[in-house]
């Protein structure tokens, strides 16, 4: 029998969660359209269980667009009460109306910096910072560079964008990686990530 792969412990017995935790988390996103995908996800997720987006994601992408924000952005009154009755998402009234405006406050942003990523990254010196969590417990909830990031989006109009989501959100596009030491991912990428520990 092949020994049991060792993983952060949120990422569970869950397949999904298992890929997701495996595939993508944690590996910094350069594609402003996933990037934008990962914003609204993330907002989508406030109060609720990342397990239970990450289940609706395929819908997400059907209803939003491929997430491509410059359609997002034009949905109206009519397109946002269809989506309010779609049980494949989240239906939550501020979470869609925000979707939409953080579109719109997306397109001005990447209009100022030439793209998102370019925005994005610009937060993390060393790309990604990598971290070296021994437990779960010592993963924090935010940290000086969402509050940061957290206040850059406020003050362009973006909601759903708290320093705890952006953490989150840090973390699932690679800013942070905060895969535990024992971590098979941490293992595995290690020798490709050079950046130093800023502890």
């Amino acid at each position: 029998m092949p020994k049991e792969l060792i993983r952060c412990a949120w990422a569970g017995s869950d397949p999904l969660y298992q890929a997701y935790h495996d595939e993508e988390w944690g590996r910094p996103l350069h594609d402003d359209r996933r990037l934008f995908e990962m914003l609204i996800l993330e907002g989508a997720q406030a109060g609720l269980s990342w397990i239970t987006v990450l289940r609706k994601r395929e819908r997400y992408r059907e209803v939003f667009a491929g997430f491509d924000p410059e359609k997002v952005a034009r949905f109206d009154s009519r397109k946002k009460a269809a989506l309010l009755k779609d049980p494949g998402i989240v239906r939550n009234r501020l979470k869609v109306d925000s979707a939409v405006s953080n579109a719109q406050a997306f397109l001005e942003l990447v209009e100022e910096h030439g793209s998102f990523d370019h925005f994005l990254f610009r937060f993390a010196p060393g790309l990604p910072q990598v971290n070296h969590p021994r437990t779960m417990a010592e993963v924090p909830a935010s940290t000086p560079l969402s509050d940061a990031l957290s206040k850059a989006l406020k003050k362009r109009g973006f909601r759903f964008v708290g320093s705890t989501i952006m953490y989150a959100f840090m973390q699932a596009v690679g800013v942070v990686d905060d895969h535990l030491e024992s971590c098979h991912v941490k293992r595995s990428v290690r020798p490709a990530r050079t950046a130093p520990s800023p502890h």
